[in-house]
């Protein structure tokens, strides 16, 4: 595979997705497709994200060692970085389920066939290598207002952070940067991987879209991102075993914010045919008029 593929897809002249203004309202029935796609497939939610909440778990375990305490919380809350990468699958079951096409769970590893996969794995690297500049970032500020020595022990550390004015600090320069990481993050992947997904365009074009749909709706992609972050914070108390129902939803609601925002590719992907019963989904059609669903 050329690097020229993974950068552009397979045309070397690609005509760049069009992007679309999307507002609040869009926002919302994504959110309720994506509930109703983690409703007609909960065991495939499950299967997907049953890792993430026990990494943290993992994670979080660790850093209760005192001389790595300070990394506790930049470490969960750098999770939101990476998680595109871990809701790739459910982009996939939600790209299926819309198109008509069969959707049992071995459907979730469908991306390792995709002809965009070289793309997909050097977004993800981008996206992995974000991560750990974040902690060194975040390890940066600490040793910058409590010197070298870590904590002697939990409490120490939890007076340190709330009671002192390096703690306060500390806490005010972290949030500003990781606010920073966030929205960097949020701009390059809002739609990158569900577009990758969809089309062989390259992580270049895929890249280059999601910029141009985070400033063709700023606002709109601002409260997407207080959305998500809201919803993961919620998901990850207590320790993280909600993210096992908010990953999921957020995943499927993802490609169906894809949609709302990128126009449909005039030349589709060969297995995604139009569908002859397409799903109902909720935010579409009252309760009433249709009470039963496919």
């Amino acid at each position: 595979m050329s690097h020229a593929h993974i950068l552009v897809g397979a045309s070397m002249s690609p005509a760049q997705p069009v992007v679309r203004a999307i507002t609040p309202s869009d926002l919302y029935r994504a959110l309720t497709r994506g509930i109703d796609d983690f409703l007609a497939m909960p065991s495939h939610a499950v299967f997907l994200c049953v890792i993430y909440p026990l990494l943290g778990i993992f994670l979080i375990a660790f850093m209760l060692n005192t001389a790595l305490l300070p990394l506790a919380f930049p470490v969960a809350a750098g999770f939101a970085l990476v998680g595109p990468i871990a809701a790739i699958g459910l982009y996939e079951l939600s790209r299926r389920r819309e198109a008509g096409l069969e959707s049992s769970s071995r459907h979730a590893l469908d991306v390792l066939h995709s002809p965009s996969l070289p793309a997909i794995i050097a977004l993800g690297i981008l996206l992995m290598t974000i991560f750990l500049v974040w902690i060194a970032v975040a390890e940066a500020i600490y040793i910058a207002n409590f010197g070298y020595h870590g904590p002697d022990s939990l409490r120490q550390f939890v007076h340190g952070v709330l009671f002192t004015p390096a703690g306060w600090t500390m806490t005010a320069v972290g949030t500003a940067v990781g606010f920073l990481f966030a929205v960097t993050v949020l701009t390059i992947s809002a739609i990158s991987f569900p577009l990758l997904l969809d089309r062989d365009v390259g992580a270049a074009i895929a890249l280059a879209t999601s910029i141009r749909v985070v400033a063709r709706s700023p606002m709109t992609m601002a409260l997407w991102g207080f959305i998500v972050a809201a919803l993961l914070v919620i998901g990850s108390i207590p320790f993280f075993v909600g993210l096992t129902v908010v990953m999921p939803v957020l995943g499927h609601a993802t490609w169906h914010l894809y949609r709302s925002a990128v126009e449909p590719d005039p030349n589709p992907h060969p297995d995604y045919r139009p569908q002859q019963r397409p799903p109902r989904y909720a935010a579409d059609f009252p309760a009433a008029l249709f009470p039963t669903r496919r």
